[in-house]
């Protein structure tokens, strides 16, 4: 037996192929471009991508922290990836991290005074890029307009967010929205 193909698939399940389309741009789009930012940002500054959003995340946080867990869901990282990231970051000293005052399960991810500067000497290099391959690439109206698209699928998207440390109350607070424009 023949396995369906995708377009028998998408008309089974009621998605239009203007939707297909504009899902695969959409994923196209993500790839090419982060390529793009990631390649940049190494070369310039010897500071992956992932690394420059966490140090981005922390910055943008209350005090600089973040519990794991949050962080881990604002840089879209497993939690395992996520440690293993921070732990590279510790052993640069761009990040340390801190046991929940308390409750002992959790940890903190902190930004320190390295990591800060170091995201201040890439944060440069790093928006220029986005500029020349996102920014002057679309007209302002067509900028507004996809800027309102992804914020709705985003809102439609978003369940619950993470909770901050049930005892204390630390990282609680939204993500800024000017820092996300910085990963």
């Amino acid at each position: 037996m023949q396995a369906p193909r995708v377009e028998q698939m998408n008309k089974e399940d009621g998605l239009s192929p203007e939707t297909l389309a504009a899902w695969q741009a959409f994923l196209k789009a993500h790839t090419v471009l982060t390529r793009a930012l990631e390649r940049e940002l190494v070369a310039a500054q010897r500071l992956p991508l992932a690394e420059y959003d966490v140090l981005v995340q922390l910055n943008s946080a209350e005090a600089g922290r973040l519990r794991m867990a949050q962080l881990a869901d604002r840089v879209l990282l497993s939690r395992s990836g996520l440690t293993r990231l921070v732990e590279r970051l510790e052993a640069s000293a761009l990040v340390r991290r801190e046991v929940c005052p308390s409750d002992a399960r959790g940890s903190f991810a902190v930004l320190t005074d390295l990591g800060r500067q170091r995201l201040t000497a890439a944060a440069g290099d790093h928006l220029r890029s986005v500029q020349l391959h996102f920014g002057d690439v679309l007209e302002s109206e067509q900028m507004s307009a996809l800027r309102d698209a992804l914020e709705r699928i985003t809102a439609a998207n978003s369940g619950g967010g993470p909770e901050g440390c049930p005892s204390c109350g630390h990282g609680e607070s939204e993500v800024d929205e000017e820092s996300t424009g910085g990963s």
